[in-house]
């Protein structure tokens, strides 16, 4: 019988040390947040921080995240982000996870001075999570950005 331990594609490489592991995953939950704690938040009524939707105009008129806010993520500045405050931190949410709007405008508010998290799975995931939209088209809303409108 043959004992010789097999090949793992899983641990080709090695996971790290535990004080590393700890550090690289507490950095990263630094940078981001998913649907679930978000919406609990929500649900408790007066979040602590700013959500903001950072899609185009229209997608964000038809269906958004209720409480959140809209600044298309190409248009984030010093003037359209004046009257946010600085000291508020702000979570970012684009269309899903192949989406990068909402790193890229985490990126520009953070150059700004603002603390910032993104949300991982966008509004697609807060919507497959049963979270409550509003909007336009609501519920009714396309799930995924198209180019035909």
């Amino acid at each position: 019988m043959n004992h010789a331990p097999r090949f793992s594609l899983t641990l080709e490489v090695p996971a790290a040390n535990s004080a590393d592991a700890y550090q690289h995953f507490t950095a990263k939950a630094a940078y981001e947040t998913d649907v679930a704690d978000v919406m609990i938040d929500c649900q408790k009524g007066n979040p602590p921080f700013i959500l903001l939707d950072v899609r185009d105009q229209l997608t964000y008129e038809q269906c958004h995240i209720p409480g959140a806010i809209h600044i298309t993520g190409r248009q984030i500045n010093a003037k359209t982000t004046a009257h946010l405050d600085k000291n508020t931190t702000i979570v970012t949410y684009c269309w899903g996870p192949a989406c990068n709007g909402a790193t890229k405008a985490a990126a520009k508010l953070a150059s700004l001075g603002f603390p910032v998290k993104e949300l991982l799975g966008g509004i697609e995931y807060w919507r497959k999570e049963g979270g409550q939209v509003e909007g336009t088209l609501g519920v009714e809303a396309p799930m995924y950005w198209s180019i035909i409108k």
